[in-house]
């Protein structure tokens, strides 16, 4: 057994030893291509393991921490905390409803943008694009502070409702409710889904397009039979970019608060209490949730999206 185990380390570093031996001299074109790939990725590489790999194994060891302000002990509490307790079901429930419901509506805005972009020729068509990818460089809580402008007590719309309907702005004013942080949070994701589509556009067959609308199919039923199949895998594709924004947007829902999601949950755990152990096991969670839900659905399309 101790020479077998000899055998299988001298193997081992043998096999190291080659491997190295073969990235600094190559001795073929394939080994010489590892090493440039080697080369390309290993600045992104090094970033990836000490700003991503390293916090999210020390979250890790945290959340199974007995206590709640220092790393110490084991114990599965606050695990158990997330999935026997009504208040944090209710936050994941809160959390997936709306995420789902907010992807679903900015797609189907996204669809028939993208189409119109994609399809006709359109005057000042750079400015457009210009003005519906805008929203990708704004921060949640510049989005957020937009809503209160316009839905928020004194807002520009909340006036023009309060005048229309008789009623005080007080109470057609929406910002800090369900329906303000709604349209928050599709004004951040339609350009995301858009950016996608337009992608998945370009690359639609418009000579089956044609011969259906010449064999008589109107312009629905065009789409329905032909441009949609072509589309689905940026479709997919989409659904999984924006439902993961959809997870993840933190400051407009901070500013906001119309509803109680996952990650204003771990805001909370930290700033009320520094509970880090239930913040990290939370934070685990959503990691593995969004990363397991990518990778799923990833298989039912080629889009490009990245995990």
């Amino acid at each position: 057994m101790a020479a077998d185990q000899v055998s299988t380390g001298t193997r081992a570093v043998e096999s190291i030893r080659t491997t190295v031996g073969s990235l600094v001299s190559p001795a073929s074109e394939r080994q010489r291509e590892i090493r440039r790939v080697i080369a390309l990725c290993l600045p992104f590489s090094v970033l990836l393991l000490f700003s991503g790999v390293f916090p999210l194994t020390e979250m890790f060891r945290i959340s199974f921490s007995e206590s709640r302000l220092v790393t110490e002990g084991f114990t599965v509490e606050y695990y158990r905390t997330m999935v026997t307790d009504p208040y944090y079901r209710n936050i994941a429930f809160n959390t997936l409803w709306f995420a789902a419901a907010t992807t679903v509506t900015s797609i189907c805005v996204a669809v028939p943008v993208a189409h119109a972009l994609e399809k006709y020729a359109l005057p000042a068509k750079s400015v457009m694009l210009t003005v519906l990818s805008f929203p990708n460089s704004l921060p949640g809580i510049v989005a957020a502070f937009m809503i209160i402008i316009l839905f928020g007590n004194t807002g520009i719309l909340s006036n023009v409702f309060a005048f229309l309907s008789g009623q005080s702005r007080i109470d057609v004013a929406i910002a800090t409710s369900v329906g303000g942080l709604f349209f928050a949070y599709i004004y951040s994701m339609i350009p995301r889904a858009l950016l996608l589509l337009r992608g998945t556009y370009a690359e639609v067959n418009t000579d089956a397009e044609e011969a259906a609308r010449v064999l008589g199919a109107t312009p629905l039923q065009t789409f329905r039979y032909v441009t949609l199949p072509q589309i689905k895998p940026g479709v997919i594709g989409a659904f999984i970019l924006v439902f993961r924004t959809g997870l993840a947007i933190f400051g407009t829902v901070l500013i906001l608060k119309g509803l109680l999601v996952w990650t204003l949950q771990i805001d909370r755990e930290l700033a009320q209490g520094f509970n880090i152990a239930q913040a990290s096991a939370m934070a685990t969670v959503w990691f593995v949730f969004v990363f397991g839900f990518t990778v799923l659905m990833l298989r039912y399309t080629s889009a490009e999206v990245s995990i």
